[in-house]
C-alpha cells in the first residue's frame, strides 16, 4: 500500500512540473519610477537586489523556480508584491497614490518589514539583506521624493480624495 502511495505521489510530482505560471519578465519601463524620479545609482542598486524581484515587472528567477510547487509559491509572492507596490508601473498611479507609496517604502523598509525575511532564508539573496545604513539610504531617498512632490504639486493633489458618505439623492 505504501509503495502505491509513493508511486502515485511521484506521478503527481512529475505531472505538476508541466503546469507552470507565467514568468514576470516583461520589463516594460514605460511607467517606471526612474522616468519621473531621480534614483541615484546606489539606491537603484539596493532596489534591484532587495526589492525589484517582487516589486517590478522584471524578476530574476533562481534555479529552483523551475521546480513545482516552488514556482507557484514564488509566483504568488511576486504577484502579491506587485499588487502592493510595482516600481515598473509607479508613474501610472495618481500623485496621491505615488506619495503614499513613498510613505509605505519609508515605513516598511525603516521598520525592517521589507524585504521579507523569507526572501533571505538559508542564505538566499544575501545581497538583499539590508544593513541599517542601506535602509537609511532607501528611506532618505523616499523622503526626498515626498519632499519633491510636496514642493512641486498642490497639497490637495497629494492626499487621498475625501469620500462622500452621503446617500445618493433620488
Amino acid at each position: 500500500m505504501l509503495k502505491k502511495i509513493l508511486i502515485g505521489l511521484g506521478i503527481v510530482l512529475i505531472i505538476i512540473q508541466f503546469i507552470r505560471p507565467e514568468k514576470n519578465e516583461s520589463n516594460d519601463l514605460t511607467y517606471d519610477i526612474a522616468t519621473k524620479y531621480e534614483v541615484p545609482s546606489d539606491v537603484n542598486h539596493l532596489l534591484q537586489v532587495s526589492c525589484n524581484d517582487c516589486h517590478s515587472n522584471k524578476t530574476e528567477y533562481p534555479w529552483y523556480s523551475n521546480v513545482q510547487p516552488v514556482a507557484w509559491w514564488l509566483d504568488h509572492h511576486v504577484q502579491d508584491g506587485k499588487k502592493h507596490l510595482n516600481f515598473s508601473d509607479f508613474t501610472s498611479l495618481p500623485l496621491f497614490v505615488q506619495n503614499h507609496k513613498f510613505e509605505e517604502v519609508v515605513e516598511m523598509v525603516g521598520e525592517h518589514e521589507m524585504p521579507l525575511p523569507s526572501y533571505t532564508y538559508f542564505g538566499l539573496h544575501s545581497e538583499a539583506k539590508l544593513t541599517n545604513k542601506q535602509r537609511s539610504k532607501i528611506t532618505d531617498w523616499a523622503k526626498a521624493q515626498m519632499s519633491y512632490l510636496k514642493e512641486t504639486y498642490p497639497a490637495d493633489s497629494l492626499k487621498f480624495p475625501k469620500r462622500d458618505n452621503r446617500p445618493p439623492s433620488n
